[in-house]
């Protein structure tokens, strides 16, 4: 019972600590902050963007045009404010005079040819309209050529499918269902990136302030570090939710209102089992990556001497990522199995695996396994480091010589 509440002392203190600090917050709220601005201004300036084009292409101007391909319906030209012209020399001098805006010269292969367009500057960005009217009077020339909007846009190719795939007698998710797996990778970057700092310095303060000692007279070093952990896994969560639940409530109420470009945010599905696997996969690489942190932070005598292994455990996060192209299109090559199965890659490439649905079942029970075993063994590693490296404040702990000990300790203990 004593030990139980030492436990919730130390995860109670940790945790109201970390959540009590401006900082903590302002770090946290900073990056989705962020994210819903750039996702806002994405979404302004797409459509911005298209409004803007498509009022360019039906902008009305005065302009020359002189139409070596035969293509071009005069009446349309005429309606769009143009005349024809059979000297390109004169019609390129009027729009150096200002007689004219614009003099569009079409070649008798337009299809090999590109338009030549010459016009009055009025800015990079302006200056689109020209190409614009242009390209739109000879394909409104070509559809009342043919006679039907529906032929001209089949010839143009402006055609789209809609693909039905099934997988084991069901439909099968694309793009739609890859999406909320997915969230899992970022939120598991965005955690250990915010927080690694805090893991890895979890048991190196006490040593900094020379205070181990004193903690521990009253209360033991296993519980000390356990309480850490939980407390570490509290605050993660905690972030989690803080990315999360802004994410949900605007798909849950605003996802018929929001309108990205080429794709329908109703659309999205969220499948079990690859919500459930992610979910299993994101906990148990939180775990592996805090336990490991915490244990770099009991061996190092400071946070400076542990800072390169940091480094080193973090890089292990996106080495995955200059092999995704492999990790999606050929999940069975070597290099895609080998990250697989190392458990420091694992996580980032299961979590991949996973959202595009080439992790076998099998294969998640492994690598979940992995990871939740092996967090308890790093765990437990540094709960020994800790022990035996609480008071060593000028080097780095050696594990071979803490775990000697551990079991010269245990063998003693046996013999008694």
């Amino acid at each position: 019972m004593r030990r139980r509440n030492a436990l919730a002392r130390v995860v109670e203190f940790e945790v109201r600590r970390t959540l009590s600090k401006p900082r903590f917050w302002l770090a946290t709220l900073l990056v989705p902050g962020l994210l819903i601005v750039i996702f806002a201004i994405s979404v302004a300036s797409g459509t911005s963007s298209q409004d803007a084009s498509d009022a360019q292409s039906s902008e009305r101007f005065s302009f020359e045009y002189i139409d070596s391909s035969g293509l071009v319906d005069p009446a349309l030209a005429a309606a769009a404010g143009g005349i024809v012209v059979t000297d390109p020399q004169h019609g390129i001098e009027d729009v150096k005079s200002g007689a004219v805006v614009a003099f569009f010269a079409y070649p008798a292969d337009p299809t090999a040819n590109p338009i030549e367009v010459y016009a009055a500057d009025e800015g990079i960005f302006a200056n689109g309209k020209y190409s614009s009217v242009a390209g739109s009077l000879l394909t409104s020339s070509a559809t009342a050529e043919i006679g039907s909007p529906e032929l001209s846009a089949i010839a143009r190719g402006a055609v789209t499918t809609h693909l039905t795939t099934y997988q084991d007698g069901r439909i099968a998710g694309g793009l739609e269902s890859v999406i909320p797996p997915m969230l899992y990778l970022v939120l598991l970057y965005i955690v250990i990136i915010l927080m690694g700092n805090q893991m890895l310095s979890a048991t190196v303060e006490e040593k900094e302030n020379r205070v181990t000692e004193m903690i521990l007279t009253t209360i033991r070093a296993t519980t000390l570090l356990v309480g850490k952990v939980i407390s570490l896994f509290v605050i993660g969560f905690v972030e989690m939710l803080v990315f999360a639940i802004p994410i949900a409530v605007g798909y849950a109420f605003f996802r018929d209102n929001l309108s990205v470009p080429d794709f329908d945010l109703s659309a999205l599905e969220f499948q079990a089992r690859p919500m459930i696997v992610g979910a299993l996969l994101l906990v148990g690489s939180f775990a592996l990556f805090t336990a490991t942190l915490v244990a770099i932070g009991a061996a190092m005598p400071t946070v400076k001497d542990a800072a390169p292994f940091f480094t080193g455990v973090i890089l292990t996060l996106f080495v995955p990522i200059y092999a995704v192209s492999l990790v999606v299109t050929s999940p069975d090559a070597p290099i895609v199995q080998a990250l697989t199965f190392f458990p420091y890659t694992a996580p980032v490439t299961a979590l991949l695996r996973n959202a595009f649905g080439s992790l076998p079942l099998s294969v998640a029970v492994i690598d979940i396994t992995m990871l939740f075993a092996l967090s308890a063994v790093v765990l437990r590693v540094g709960v020994q480091l800790f022990k035996y490296g609480s008071i060593e404040y000028s080097r780095k702990v050696s594990l071979k010589g803490a775990l000697t000990m551990w079991r010269e300790a245990k063998s003693q203990q046996n013999k008694r």
